[in-house]
């Protein structure tokens, strides 16, 4: 299984990264959860202090281009495999930086991903 960091964690189930953490879990993926605020989503506490400890395979965005930018190094830095950019994180700067270190980065769906067996 693939450990992965979400990015714009949320306790709203409305939310998508609530929906892809609890997609995530379902299938068996390890989850780490970064937001804004404190919470929980299916027993996987939502950090607001970064870890540079952390050790994911894949990082999934739900945070738009604006906020992110002050993310690259830190990302750059946990080494993930890949990076998915979920639909409305598209960020063209941060993708050819990604992949300059060598981390794929790809614009998907993590949940089409995770529901059609791509991920």
């Amino acid at each position: 299984m693939k450990p992965t960091l979400v990015i714009g964690a949320s306790e709203n189930p409305d939310r998508y990264s609530n929906k892809a953490i609890k997609m995530l879990h379902h299938f068996g993926h390890e989850v780490l959860a970064y937001g804004r605020r404190k919470g929980e989503v299916d027993g996987f506490e939502i950090a607001i202090e970064w870890n540079e400890n952390w050790r994911p395979h894949t990082v999934t965005l739900y945070i738009n281009p604006t906020l992110q930018t002050e993310l690259y190094d830190k990302i750059i830095a946990l080494l993930p495999d890949r990076v998915v950019f979920n639909p409305g994180t598209q960020n063209i700067e941060f993708e050819t930086k990604l992949e300059e270190h060598g981390i794929e980065a790809i614009e998907a769906c993590t949940l089409v991903m995770l529901s059609t067996g791509q991920y």
